[in-house]
């Protein structure tokens, strides 16, 4: 494995690969979208608009599982974001890595790059610059994080009274597991999508140490990891919407 182009700024590591990775991301799923959207068409859609709106009509989907959708619309938005820009993050680092060589205290914005510091004279760090970015445990927490904060803030806007009753329920004595059920969620989605693609990713590399026998392995396994992307896109999605419904609608407690 390679060293992340980590760097230290107001006492906080930045991991310069998951910034980058994450513009990327934004950036591909915003022009997606773009380009779905500009010349719609009712008589002659394009492969891409029926595309996208496959994916609408499968978020819904999605949401109907969870909760009336009646109640669900005002979710879709959500799923959808949701399901393009974590698919989206989990294939960028299929296609290739950008991996460079640094010497001894090579600087960014004026601060060293940690994996250079400490290198003898003459030596070079091995740094990894592109990856998929849910390969970073930070990134799927900060994902996992939000989520948190939007079911829990939800619950207690739309479903106070319930919300709240649910922690002392069936009995006051389960308070502290109903608490620790609460955040284990974010925990389980963060490790779960970190987990599957950062293994992807590992695999690839030994894969690739195997050099032109590895070849049918490698082809394979990027196919399979597609799949694994989009499964684990759908799963952090579809779970987002459980947990939303849990929390904002009485019947189902």
């Amino acid at each position: 494995m390679h060293d992340s182009p980590i760097i230290k700024l107001g006492g906080l590591n930045i991991d310069l690969s998951a910034v980058l990775m994450l513009l990327v991301t934004c950036v591909v799923v915003f022009v997606l979208c773009r380009l779905a959207v500009r010349n719609l068409s009712v008589e002659n859609p394009s492969k891409l608009q029926n595309f996208m709106e496959w994916v609408v009509e499968f978020v819904q989907g999605v949401v109907a599982s969870a909760m009336d959708l009646k109640k669900g619309k005002a979710y879709i938005s959500l799923g959808l974001t949701l399901i393009l820009f974590i698919f989206v993050a989990n294939l960028l680092g299929l296609p290739f890595s950008i991996i460079t060589d640094l010497p001894e205290n090579f600087t960014v914005f004026g601060q060293p790059i940690l994996a250079t510091l400490g290198l003898e004279h003459g030596h070079y760090a091995h740094v990894l610059w592109w990856k998929s970015p849910t390969a970073d445990i930070s990134v799927t927490a900060g994902l996992a994080i939000v989520v948190f904060v939007l079911m829990n803030y939800l619950g207690l806007k739309l479903n106070r009274k319930h919300y709240l009753k649910h922690y002392i329920e069936p009995f006051p004595i389960f308070l502290p597991l109903n608490i620790i059920e609460n955040l284990a969620k974010p925990i389980a989605l963060a490790i779960r999508l970190y987990a599957n693609i950062f293994a992807g990713e590992v695999l690839i590399t030994v894969i690739l140490k195997t050099g032109f026998y590895g070849i049918p392995f490698m082809a394979a396994w990027q196919g399979f990891s597609i799949f694994i992307g989009a499964l684990q896109a759908f799963i952090f999605t579809i779970l987002t919407m459980v947990y939303i419904s849990q929390t904002t609608i009485h019947e189902e407690h």
